[in-house]
């Protein structure tokens, strides 16, 4: 007789499934994904820099010296929404069907959420959710409507949801403190015996960077150093074929916001430039802007610290996956810009530090290829799952224990897909020295999109010999052969990524003249 149905019969199978249960639930971590928003590398310290020596984040500093630091972590299209949506499915933008800032992820699409809770799971997503519709997957959630605001915000629950994304009453205090107590809240009344998956997301570092009043004089004083970059001019000075949003179109929303409604309120203002010469003027914009940020970067450290205290305390932290990650990179007034969205490095890279001690070794710094959408490939390696076949992204926790696969990505495929003159939609390829990114120019009625086109543009950096960007090298006889086999691996790693265009026949002309696909 087989054996499970001789248990069966005898009435044993259930205890025998629920003490296997409990076994596996004791090898299996619990997972903390903490995300903040526009969190870019510079600000961290961890990775270095001309802030490095001025920002005090002393929780990330230690979350990074008992785990791992993530040097070559990417996102797939830098803007909110996209970028959530891509950790959440594990997809590419033109697969998941949320391209830009004005899109929503249905919630009946497969997303590693739904697949954790299958597989017994407790899941909670508390904080910016930023996808629109109602979260699926979770046993819980209070998400910010909207972007959210920083002080007395309100959430929506599964008790009030509704797609006009109006909530009820505020709780009173600033934003993330009140996220970090709800997600804490949860943690103390979760199910001991079962692992969980808890998403806390911050509001911080989004503009317009405010800050609890507990941070209110820090690096009070204190002039911060400018990027090398901070004199760049766009095409004179560096070849790039787009203007960009220059830190003088922050001013100018400070000065709005100072003297009249606007989308948005600012800390410590009234603000004005007036009768300042351009070059003090921005100097004024990128200091009020160092400050305010780092000041809104110090309720990110305070709260992380919050989290990790209440895992030793707990005494859960050694069987728990604990990551610190941001949906993408921001410009902190390098090459004069504000804002994020471009393929430029400090744009497109995702800091990422994580801490598991059973496998991580402490102190460690991966420098491998890693992207957002292969953050859901982890999670359900760390739950002990098959990878689900709508992933399109790969585990890297054999990269995380120092044991990377021979085969493991050396490329990576990137599209920003919400066109604006100022900062055209483009798609481009990055490899471990080369970038190439081609600056297409075209709405292809993407929701949120400027209808007026651009002229197609190529841009070319040699990452090796111009780290920071400053010499777009298209046109450069040296780098013919390089050229060359970056649109060849462009179009290589597009078909992978299922991005064919097929319903836009005039773009695809476009590729086929710019030699992009096969004719």
């Amino acid at each position: 007789m087989n054996k499970k149905l001789f248990l069966f019969i005898c009435g044993l199978l259930p205890f025998i499934t629920q003490a296997q249960q409990k076994i596996d639930n004791k090898t299996r971590p619990n997972i903390i994904f903490i995300l903040t928003d526009d969190f870019t590398a510079q600000a961290w310290g961890v990775y270095g820099g001309i802030l490095k020596d001025i920002v005090k984040n002393p929780n990330i500093d230690s979350l990074a010296k008992q785990g791992a630091i993530l040097n070559n972590a990417f996102c797939t299209n830098s803007i909110c929404t996209p970028s959530r949506a891509a950790i959440l499915t594990g997809q590419y933008s033109n697969k998941n069907q949320v391209y830009t800032l004005d899109d929503a992820l249905d919630p009946n699409r497969a997303n590693i959420a739904k697949d954790l809770q299958h597989a017994g799971y407790q899941t909670a997503v508390f904080g910016k959710w930023h996808l629109k519709k109602k979260p699926s997957g979770f046993d819980d959630f209070k998400v910010l409507p909207g972007h959210g605001v920083y002080h007395n915000p309100t959430y929506l629950s599964k008790d009030n949801w509704n797609d006009n994304e109006e909530a009820g009453t505020p709780y009173k205090g600033y934003v993330d403190d009140i996220t970090t107590q709800l997600s804490l809240d949860w943690l103390s009344q979760r199910s001991p015996d079962k692992p969980f998956f808890l998403m806390c997301h911050y509001k911080a570092t989004h503009e317009p960077f405010d800050f609890a009043d507990r941070f209110k004089d820090l690096y009070q004083g204190i002039e911060f150093p400018y990027p090398a970059t901070f004199l760049d001019s766009g095409a004179t000075t560096t070849g790039r074929s787009f203007e960009g949003q220059p830190l003088e179109e922050l001013g100018n929303r400070y000065e709005q916001a100072s003297t009249g409604p606007f989308w948005t309120s600012y800390p410590d203002l009234p603000f004005s430039t007036k009768g300042m010469s351009a070059l003090d003027a921005r100097k004024k914009i990128y200091q009020k802007l160092m400050k305010d940020y780092l000041r809104c970067v110090a309720g990110v450290d305070d709260n992380l610290g919050k989290i990790m205290r209440y895992l030793k305390t707990a005494k859960i932290d050694e069987n728990t996956v604990i990551i610190l990650a941001s949906d993408q990179g921001y410009f902190l007034g390098e090459h004069n810009f504000m804002d994020k969205r471009l393929m430029y490095e400090e744009s497109l890279r995702m800091p990422f530090v994580i801490r598991y001690p059973r496998e991580i070794k402490a102190g460690s710094k991966i420098n491998d290829m890693i992207l957002n959408i292969d953050f859901a490939a982890l999670f359900a390696d760390y739950a002990g799952i098959k990878k689900p076949a709508y992933i399109q992204g790969e585990s890297f926790r054999k990269n995380l224990a120092g044991d990377t696969p021979n085969n493991w990505r050396k490329s990576m495929y990137y599209r920003y897909w919400q066109h604006a003159p100022i900062r055209p939609a483009h798609l481009g390829v990055r490899d471990e020295r080369y970038k190439l990114i081609y600056f297409y120019g075209q709405p292809l009625e993407m929701t949120g999109s400027d209808k007026k086109t651009t002229a197609p543009a190529w841009e070319f950096y040699d990452l090796q010999n111009d780290p920071m960007e400053t010499h777009n090298a298209i046109n450069d006889k040296q780098y013919t052969k390089e050229i060359s086999r970056l649109k060849k691996k462009l179009i290589k790693l597009k078909a992978e990524a299922g991005d064919s265009d097929v319903n836009r026949p005039f773009f695809q002309q476009q590729l086929i003249n710019e030699s992009l696909v096969k004719k």
